[in-house]
């Protein structure tokens, strides 16, 4: 066995080297190994490390291979350049043959649909041509030291420290070589930084003046900080857009300039700030809104006698045929005649206008007399009719299954900037089954006629169309069916909606309030086996089958997403949160008339409840290419009065899963330190969802790109569910602040993502470390993993393939 072993080894580290990145390289030429950065104390290092023209290529550990490179060479043999060129050339002649036909005949039909397909090939060829062919494009080439891009690496640098304040740093390079490798050390010296000193501002015009003294805690340079010339590029940015929130409608930031006084001695700066005037007047201007006006265009010229002229509001509009409702859009309007023109709110404006879903395109455009505004918002109606058709792949708990999605629109249904929308989905999936750790297969179809009201329908008609028009408001009242098919029952349920949604400015806050939520739902199908689990639930005490019993259930609630700083921008080098905030009261009627509680005879349930959760999420950029980000996620529902301690089963929280605690198979982590019954494929073959009313759980990861589409992640995962009060038939499963903190869950793993834009696939490969269903002493299993059982015991080891981020 051990000789097997090592002979294996070898071979691994065989292979290693066949695909050696400095593998075949000319004498004289050597792989770039590492950059080095010495030196720096002051200023950024992370921001230097990012200037490096050239980078190694990311290595596989205790080895001199690289994926990136190995799928480049792979690639690299499938792709004749010569061929490609002959190709582009072939397909760029024959489309000069095509287009001298059409010069003839310009509306064949054959001529122009072959002209398409050629422009379309020759794009292709020209990207292969450029980039090679896909393996090429996610691979990357070895990286061969050029001391070119190293001397232009050390300018780069040099700018950077300089424009940073220390302008009189010094910035050298040094290479080591070894075999065919090279390690490049640049050495800084930083110097004194030069401070700022004094800030004069040098303007005639008194307004201006007032407004930059008003205004001067938001400044980007003040006195004593660093001299940083990007700072000086956002206070002109910062004033220019100050500027034009107070009238100053013709001013730019080209009129902002500034001297800078240097003293070598003191190492210090003091900058003059100029206003300059502008040439085609004595002074900037403050200007306001004449008049406005508003334009639909007709979708063609058929329609230019069916003109109609309306005015609202000061407001001046025409349509064509298509009429819409003047107070609506003068609603979405945030400016007034005699306004002094802001900026923010022409902006606002144009999105506020867009979110109507009404329009082709906004364009707003102004004429000046003088210092007045004629305000001309040009429009053109969207398309009456919309039929969107969608195949995909979703996932919810285990395998990714095929769904279709069919929605039809009918913009302006009542006139009045409405939408009816007509939806329908069916899909398959896989799912782990309640009653069993396998995976089959859940099929879905959902339908749903709904009207989107531009406004706040009820109960505040009147007043909301103009009051809450910057918040995008919408009324959407819905009436819906769900069927779903699950290996262990069948449930229906019809839906009726009522949801109010609102946004503050710049979509950082987004509210959705339900005011009725009321749902008819059904199990008339429950597999033997289930029934089975749900009777001997019931026998221990634990009515969990009162869930599936046919019930009207009826709710409010309310949800608040703050996004700080985009959010879900996972391309973004800027730091980000969000913080999703649920509240629910289920049942909430019944407080008010003689409901009976459920019993043992009841085949009719109700339920009252109280639901509340709070999910923050956070994005912290470290380098271009890694990231970190975590997690945390509570919550708790509490069932009362006539639920007899039952909630409607969607209502129960459920750990683990590729989303939650992964380590864990979907739904089957605790509650609290409970044992599960366990099935024949040893001591993880959990049999049974496990319903809780509180969850806890927290993830963190560490992402780094690691070659092209390729994404990498180290994330470590702990939480637990839990019961509120105690279940006879799960001992273990209530929450004690005695003992809950022994109670947590934890898994990690590594994780494979492949980004292309438009779609993440994930596959995360987890690992049970602490589990709070062993005895007390036990719970640390990582040590289960050993050479001989790389994944630990059966069932130890989760792989999760997910569509999108975790969180």
């Amino acid at each position: 066995m051990k000789f097997s072993k090592y002979i294996l080894f070898i071979g691994v580290l065989w292979a290693m080297h066949a695909c050696s990145i400095s593998k075949n390289l000319p004498e004289g030429t050597y792989v770039l190994e590492s950059n080095k950065l010495k030196g720096v104390e002051k200023a950024n290092q992370l921001e230097i490390e990012g200037l490096y023209i050239q980078e190694p290529n990311t290595r596989i550990p205790l080895t001199n291979s690289s994926l990136g490179v190995s799928i480049y060479r792979v690639g690299l043999a499938f792709y004749d350049s010569a061929k490609v060129n002959e190709k582009l050339y072939a397909k760029n002649s024959e489309l000069q043959e095509v287009r001298s036909l059409l010069d003839k005949v310009p509306d064949d039909r054959k001529l122009i649909k072959k002209r398409e397909k050629l422009q379309t090939k020759i794009q292709y060829l020209e990207k292969l041509e450029e980039y090679g062919n896909f393996l090429m494009r996610t691979g990357n080439p070895v990286t061969i030291l050029d001391s070119t891009l190293t001397e232009k690496t050390v300018t780069e640098i040099d700018n950077y420290l300089y424009n940073k304040g220390f302008l009189e740093a010094e910035v050298a390079f040094e290479v080591k070589t070894k075999k065919k490798k090279a390690e490049v050390i640049y050495t800084v010296q930083e110097k004194n930084a030069y401070m700022l000193d004094s800030i004069y501002v040098r303007s005639d015009n008194e307004g201006i003046l007032e407004l930059i003294k008003n205004n001067k805690d938001g400044s980007f340079i003040t006195k004593g900080d660093r001299y940083d010339q990007s700072n000086f590029t956002r206070e002109r940015d910062r004033l220019e857009e100050l500027f034009k929130n107070n009238g100053y409608f013709m001013f730019t930031k080209n009129f902002i300039d500034y001297n800078l006084f240097y003293d070598t001695t003191s190492k210090k700066i003091n900058v003059e700030q100029r206003i300059l005037k502008p040439s085609f007047t004595e002074k900037h201007e403050v200007y306001k809104i004449d008049s406005i006006t508003f334009k639909v265009s007709p979708p063609s010229d058929s329609f230019i006698d069916e003109k109609v002229q309306k005015s609202y509001r000061n407001i001046d509009f025409t349509f064509y045929k298509d009429r819409f409702s003047e107070k609506l859009l003068s609603s979405r309007i945030l400016f007034d005649e005699g306004q002094e023109y802001k900026r923010l709110n022409i902006v606002e404006t144009q999105k506020q206008l867009s979110n109507l879903d009404l329009f082709r395109y906004i364009n707003i455009s102004f004429d000046t007399v003088g210092t007045r505004l004629t305000a001309r918002i040009i429009t053109q109606p969207n398309q009456k009719y919309q039929l969107t058709n969608q195949l995909g792949l979703s996932i919810t708990e285990q395998l990714p299954g095929p769904f279709f999605s069919v929605v039809l629109r009918n913009r302006n249904f009542f006139r009045a900037g409405e939408i009816l929308e007509f939806n329908s989905r069916i899909g398959y999936e896989g799912v782990a089954s309640a009653t069993d750790q396998g995976v089959y297969q859940s099929k879905e179809f959902g339908t749903s006629a709904s009207v989107i009201f531009p406004r706040f329908l009820i109960p505040f008609y009147g007043l909301s169309l103009q009051k809450y028009g910057k918040y995008n408001p919408n009324t959407r009242v819905q009436l819906g069916y769900n069927y779903t098919n699950r290996p262990e029952y069948t449930r229906s349920g019809l839906n009726a909606l009522l949801a109010y949604t609102w946004v503050t400015q710049g979509n950082r806050q987004q509210f959705t309030v339900n005011a009725a939520d009321i749902n008819y739902i059904r199990t008339p199908n429950i597999s033997d086996d289930f029934a089975q689990v749900l009777l001997d639930l019931e026998s221990q005490g634990n009515n969990l089958i009162w869930s599936f019993l046919p019930s009207l259930i009826s709710s409010i609630s309310a949800q608040s997403i703050i996004n700080f700083n985009n959010y879900g921008n996972y391309n973004s080098t800027n730091k980000a949160s969000l913080l999703k905030l649920f509240v629910e009261s289920g049942g909430t009627t019944l407080n008010f008339v003689d409901a009976p509680s459920n019993n043992e005879t009841t085949d009719f349930a109700r339920f009252q409840w109280l639901k509340l959760q709070a999910d923050f999420r956070r994005y912290y950029p470290i380098t271009q290419k890694s990231t970190i980000a975590y997690r945390a996620n509570f919550g708790i529902a509490t069932p009362y009065g006539v639920s007899s301690g039952i909630l409607p089963y969607e209502k129960y929280f459920f750990a683990g899963g590729g989303t939650s605690i992964r380590a864990w198979q979907a739904r089957r982590l605790g509650p609290g330190s409970y044992t599960p019954p366990i099935g024949d494929g040893g001591r993880y073959d959990y049999a049974f969802e496990q319903p809780a009313e509180m969850i806890l759980e927290t993830m963190l990861e560490y992402r780094r790109n690691l070659v092209g589409y390729f994404d990498m992640a180290v994330f470590v995962d702990a939480g637990n569910a839990w019961v509120i009060g105690v279940d006879n038939s799960r001992p273990g499963a209530d929450f004690r602040f005695d003992r809950f903190y022994k109670e947590i869950a934890l898994g990690t793993g590594i994780g494979l993502r492949m980004d292309f834009n438009f779609l993440v696939v994930r596959l995360d490969l987890a690992t049970k470390a602490v589990d709070p269903s062993m005895p007390e002493g036990e719970r640390w299993v990582l040590d289960n993993l050993s050479f001989n059982q790389l994944f630990g015991l059966k069932g130890q080891t989760v792989l999760n393939f997910g569509i999108g981020y975790p969180f």
